[in-house]
């Protein structure tokens, strides 16, 4: 048990050590702590946003520069503590469900328990730990819950290096994890950056369905299939539905064919384990969830963000890319008359596939 220290006295370096140890006893696999320059990463934020590949996103060119500027957001940080948790939970395998027709994919991130809480709850615990050891300090926590820029971030912090698909890599564990962060107005020395291992390597560029990764580095969010399942909230241009397969809410390709992810390792936490068989379900029993079944089912999961018109919107697509059977054009009959407009186009779509 270290001695109480205070923020007059607090030797930073070992309060560095310190803070990595308590995050690993609260199920973090790695901390690093980041200065607060983010200059780099915010110019390529305006050149993404100034393309349009945000599309509908319009939450990304919001808050002006408090993104890319943490002082901003939060007055008085000094230093930002990074945090990565591992997701990749037990479950049926990818690339068999992503070749079934019969079967919808979900990225392997909503199988669970939705993330947000979990992450933030434990890093509000690591904060207290800290405060509990040097006394009160200006700190606030964060997991995908506000515009801060958690990949460049955890860049920075030696957590990984973002990958030509725009994910976090590490060559130790891939990239199957989510990210949460703790600004603090703490001096706290930062950590180095990892230099970049992607080298030649094309893979995630080469099997994306839609062909998002525009150039390395670079994604088109206007063309990622996880866009159009999850932030899009209109019609799915019909160009891109055959492109999407089976696949219902995100889409993992790009992390499934990564060389570093055959280091990746499952979870620990149990809140992340698949609910309701969502590791491999068949579309036609999805299809026909009414909406206080889908309430009921997706109650703290990430699901439940989609709302049950554009999960049927989002299923009416792949039963179209199904194999044509009396069942699915059964299924997607019975839908034929919903109350959704969006539902029904999709739907009519579905059926013209399957004539």
């Amino acid at each position: 048990m270290h001695e109480r220290q205070n923020r007059d006295t607090c030797n930073y370096i070992v309060l560095a050590q310190q803070i990595r140890q308590w995050g690993e006893a609260l199920g973090f696999q790695q901390l690093g702590i980041s200065h607060v320059d983010l200059a780099a990463a915010e110019a390529t934020l305006h050149d993404w946003l100034a393309a349009g590949y945000h599309g509908e996103m319009a939450y990304m060119a919001q808050h002006g520069s408090k993104r890319s500027r943490p002082q901003e957001l939060v007055p008085g940080t000094l230093s930002i503590i990074s945090a990565r948790m591992d997701y990749l939970p037990p479950a049926a395998e990818p690339w068999g469900i992503l070749q079934d027709g019969q079967l919808g994919y979900i990225a392997r991130y909503a199988l669970g328990r939705d993330y947000h809480k979990l992450i933030r709850t434990r890093l509000q615990r690591l904060a207290a730990r800290i405060q509990e050891n040097i006394g009160p300090y200006g700190y606030r926590v964060f997991s995908d819950s506000a515009p801060v820029l958690e990949k460049p971030i955890a860049a920075q912090a030696g957590l990984g290096w973002v990958g030509k698909h725009s994910n976090l890599l590490t060559r130790s564990n891939g990239s199957w994890f989510f990210l949460g962060e703790i600004y603090t107005d703490l001096p706290l020395p930062a950590d180095t950056a990892v230099s970049a291992h992607c080298g030649r390597c094309t893979a995630c560029i080469d099997i994306c369905p839609t062909r998002a990764i525009i150039a390395p580095y670079t994604v088109d969010a206007r063309l990622c299939i996880s866009y159009l399942t999850i932030e899009l909230h209109g019609t799915i241009p019909e160009p891109l539905r055959p492109l999407m397969g089976n696949r219902i809410y995100g889409c993992d390709d790009c992390q499934l064919i990564c060389p570093w992810n055959r280091y990746a390792r499952t979870t620990r936490e149990t809140d992340f384990l698949p609910r309701h068989g969502l590791d491999a379900p068949r579309l036609i029993d999805l299809f026909a969830w009414d909406e206080e079944i889908f309430l009921q089912r997706t109650e703290g999961n990430p699901l439940r963000r989609l709302g049950h018109e554009r999960w049927l919107r989002n299923i009416a697509v792949a039963l179209g890319n199904a194999p044509t059977d009396g069942t699915v054009t059964t299924a997607l009959r019975a839908r034929s008359d919903h109350p959704s407009a969006l539902v029904r186009e999709h739907v009519a779509w579905a059926l013209r596939r399957h004539a």
